[in-house]
């Protein structure tokens, strides 16, 4: 699985322009050819019974020990219930839209150097996923940090897509800080970095040790999953082009920080340890402020990237919940995979037909010049609104209903999340294909090519029917059973549960407040001002402003003493002492003279000096 992608960026990558006519089918075969393999990984893991459901694969003995003694860390890969359900979705996903990126990316000089980050950062993601201990992830999780830099920036010539490369990967690094000490923590107090051991060791441990590493853990499950307080560099990364936004901001990368805190179970549900409450506050708060951000934005992608650092935090707020609500939270992670890239997609292709215009205030009534993409962006729209019997509805309300029976506060917050997220929703949906038409008059909007239409046609119908098959019957719970364990009482989807009548109705009023705002009259072709609150969404709740108040600024200030003790202090010292040897010599250097007779003086003058000495402490 690994190999395939990495050996085709190594291609395109090497071989460079030699590769740009077929590179970008080097790439698609490539991610294809990784999915057969997970496919039949996936067909032979279920051959074994549940207890049997964790292969190891050895690879290579990667950090020696001492003489005599087993190595501290093996390199390794794990096949398991948790980690082939990644597999499968980042390969399957990511196949599309390599697919999708061939129309996408037809007319960039540089496709095939895109193919081979997009063939890298599949790699890195599977390796992060698929390695059997925390040295092996760390090298996955930076993997996936540099292929998004390069794609977040791979339209360099564009100072905006630079500067939010650089933001990601820098806001990243206080992340990957995080999980690092954590590491350090884990192996020394437990001498091994491996799953396998780890998952047996934690009793007996002191509650603070647990909880300093599920915390130290959770800041790179932030940094990576865009959750608060680390969600910043989200939005700026829709500078990239859209299927990156597909890949690695919807359906994979963004994930990351929910595979390591349920891989990591054992940590944050040490009993006492409170590190799993940590993670489901995080996770409700994410929630409510990326749906919050979303209701106030104009630009397309920037509204589907606060739905997805909301939908991230309902995740994370499953995960947070235990056994009880780790399926919900991987099964809504794999059905938003499906819909939001099916959304991302189409966003894409709304893009595509418009010029490249992100502005939903330049678009309406695009449903006839787009039938397919507006028919597939659609379906993905009530897939994540929790329209009843569609993917978002069994995963999402499954979160919810869960969260009101273990954490009701964090629970009832969700549910107010989801009302929002009927809101916004929806106001995207009417903005982009209903309403009157707003189109530049350059714009001449059309269907995109079968090449790009097909995979959102395939995304849409896993929005459909996921969801429902995962859930129902507890099929997903108990296949991630022998990986994550299993609640003392399976749960069974409510079709009419308290929560879900809440959630259904609020999501309709919802969308029905957008319909009056933004379907039923028209939408003005200028942002209007608008009120505190919009403007305190617009600019993303003044995170940034908070980042500069508390970091930025204090680290410049620190950075200006700091150059001045060294300028006056240290390079002072050093200068000073180095001026005054030099002006003494310079002195005392006005004694040779070059006359004999002056240095005979000074030798009896010196002489006399001595002897006078000597007879003065001989008289003592």
């Amino acid at each position: 699985m690994i190999a395939f992608p990495l050996v085709g960026a190594f291609i395109l990558l090497v071989f460079n322009r030699f590769t740009n006519r077929w590179g970008h089918l080097l790439g698609v075969a490539m991610s294809l050819a990784s999915f057969v393999v997970a496919v039949l990984a996936f067909f032979e893991l279920i051959g074994f019974g549940e207890e049997a459901r964790r292969r190891a694969v050895h690879l290579f003995e990667f950090i020696p020990g001492m003489p005599g003694e087993p190595p501290m860390v093996d390199m390794g890969l794990l096949i398991d219930p948790l980690s082939i359900s990644f597999a499968l979705l980042i390969t399957g996903v990511g196949s599309l839209i390599h697919i999708y990126s061939i129309g996408y990316m037809s007319h960039d000089e540089h496709r095939r150097r895109f193919f081979s980050y997009l063939n890298l950062f599949v790699a890195a993601m599977l390796l992060l996923v698929l390695a059997d201990n925390y040295v092996g992830l760390f090298i996955g999780w930076e993997g996936v940090g540099l292929a998004s830099y390069l794609l977040i920036g791979f339209w360099q010539f564009k100072p905006s897509a630079a500067t939010a490369a650089k933001k990601a990967f820098v806001v990243n690094r206080v992340g990957d800080f995080g999980l690092l000490v954590g590491m350090f923590v884990i192996w020394t107090t437990f001498g091994s970095l491996a799953f396998k051991d780890l998952a047996v060791q934690t009793s007996g441990v002191e509650n603070g040790t647990t909880l300093a590493i599920g915390l130290l853990l959770l800041l790179g499950a932030c940094g990576k999953s865009a959750q608060l307080p680390l969600q910043s560099w989200l939005l700026d990364a829709m500078e990239g082009p859209t299927p990156v936004s597909a890949l690695i901001h919807a359906a994979t990368m963004v994930t990351a920080g929910v595979y390591l805190v349920v891989r990591s179970g054992a940590f944050f549900f040490h009993e006492g340890s409170g590190a799993a409450l940590a993670v489901a506050i995080v996770g409700a708060a994410t929630l409510l402020a990326g749906a919050i951000i979303g209701c106030a934005k104009d630009d397309i992608k920037k509204g589907l990237a606060g739905s997805t650092m909301s939908q991230i935090g309902y995740m994370m707020l499953g995960a947070g919940l235990g056994p009880a609500g780790y399926a919900f939270a991987i099964g809504h992670l794999i059905t938003h995979g499906f819909f939001k890239a099916d959304m991302f997609l189409g966003a894409g292709s709304v893009m595509h037909g418009m010029n490249d215009e992100v502005d939903m205030r330049k678009y309406g009534a695009l449903r006839k010049a787009m039938p397919i993409t507006f028919v597939t962006f659609f379906i993905g729209y009530l897939a994540i609104i929790g329209f009843p019997l569609l993917s978002g509805y069994f995963t999402k309300d499954g979160i919810i209903e869960t969260a009101v029976h273990h954490q009701p506060v964090l629970g009832w917050l969700a549910v107010l999340g989801a009302g929002i997220t009927g809101f916004y929703m929806s106001r995207m949906v009417f903005m982009t294909f209903f309403g009157q038409k707003r189109w530049a008059d350059d714009a001449h909007p059309h269907e995109s090519p079968a090449v790009m239409t097909w995979p959102l046609i395939i995304l849409s119908i896993g929005a459909i029917f996921l969801g429902g098959y995962l859930i129902l019957s507890n099929t997903l719970m108990k296949f991630l059973g022998p990986a994550v364990g299993l609640p003392e009482e399976l749960p069974s989807f409510h079709f009419a549960s308290v929560p879900g009548i809440v959630t259904l109705v609020l999501v309709a009023i919802g969308a029905g407040f957008a319909w009056t705002r933004y379907g039923r009259v028209e939408v003005p072709a200028v942002q209007p001002r608008g009120s505190f609150l919009t403007t305190f969404a617009r600019r993303d709740l003044y995170g940034d402003a908070l980042n500069e108040s508390l970091f930025m600024r204090p680290g410049q200030w620190l950075t200006r003493i700091a150059v001045f003790f060294d300028n006056r202090g240290i390079d002072g010292l050093v200068n000073g002492l180095a001026a005054g040897i030099g002006g003494s010599s310079g002195r005392l250097r006005r004694i040779q003279t070059g006359f004999a007779r002056t240095y005979a003086l000074s030798i009896l003058i010196g002489a006399a000096l001595l002897t006078g000495a000597l007879l003065l402490v001989g008289n003592l």
